[in-house]
């Protein structure tokens, strides 16, 4: 598969870099940014930690607010940062912030005129790791992690995809979808109103699934600000602590006051998540 490299900047003996190529799955060019640590070399490939982003971001929010490359080299570690929509001229798009470009929600959409393009499930999942694998000094050990729209994204494409992802993290995510304004609007748009088709992107319908020995699944970490003004009505990460102590899933949960939903927030955890997937990428 082609690609362009469009930017590249060197960042604590590392790369951080931009990247355009062809997506067959989303029908569209489509960019995402990469974190290469020192350590990465034909002959020492590196984990990689699979970043998603939220509402109204692209791959480019993380790179420059979140101040992650620091750890990264340190730890060894690779970052991806995929958009959070397709792009381009001919993909539909809507006049609000939470739908359309900028709100892809990490799913594949089943109604028109958004199934065209609108396959952020599948691409995540697996088209951008494969074309990684194949193009990138990385090995097949990948973590997922995001913030709000893009929390959600990593808590449903991990518990999906649990072999396929050592450990799962959060801040401020969408635990359930099924329960709160965005994700009604985005899931009625992009699957219809069929709510029996919106549990498989809603986290807390997936754990409450589970079935089982659950000490081999891939662990979750949730950071969660107090001062979050979307926590009451959109996030509501009790709802999945709940559904996790039920299945007796490992999952930890910390909230801090004071913190709101911004990347002041990420910026000031984001080391502390890195060092929680590298326990697990690295075993």
């Amino acid at each position: 598969m082609l690609m362009e490299r469009l930017n590249s900047n060197k960042s604590f003996g590392g790369l951080q870099q931009q990247f355009e190529h062809d997506s067959k799955v989303l029908n569209c060019l489509m960019r995402f940014s990469v974190y290469l640590p020192p350590q990465a070399t034909n002959e020492h490939k590196v984990p990689v930690l699979y970043w998603l982003s939220g509402l109204t971001c692209s791959d480019e929010n993380f790179v420059q607010k979140a101040g992650a490359q620091r750890m990264a080299a340190e730890l060894g570690m690779a970052i991806v940062m995929p958009d959070t929509s397709p792009r381009g001229d001919d993909v539909v798009d809507d006049e609000a912030y939470d739908l359309g470009k900028g709100a892809g929600f990490y799913l594949n959409a089943t109604q028109e005129p958004w199934a065209k393009h609108y396959q952020m499930y599948d691409y995540v999942a697996y088209e951008l790791p494969a074309l990684i694998e194949a193009n990138f000094p990385v090995n097949n050990k990948r973590a997922i992690s995001g913030h709000s729209m893009g929390g959600h994204g990593a808590l449903t494409i991990g518990l999906r995809n649990a072999p396929r992802f050592t450990s799962i993290s959060a801040f401020s995510p969408i635990v359930s979808p099924l329960n709160c304004p965005w994700g009604h609007k985005a899931l009625t748009h992009y699957l219809g109103d069929d709510q029996a088709l919106w549990v498989k992107y809603d986290a807390v319908e997936l754990m409450k699934k589970i079935k089982g020995d659950t000490s081999n699944l891939p662990p979750i970490k949730v950071d969660q600000g107090l001062a979050d003004n979307f926590l009451e009505e959109q996030l509501k990460p009790h709802l999945l602590l709940n559904a996790a102590n039920q299945v007796n899933y490992p999952i930890e949960l910390n909230t801090h006051s004071g913190y709101d939903h911004s990347y002041f927030f990420i910026a000031s955890f984001i080391d502390e998540h890195l060092q929680f997937h590298a326990r697990h990428l690295f075993k």
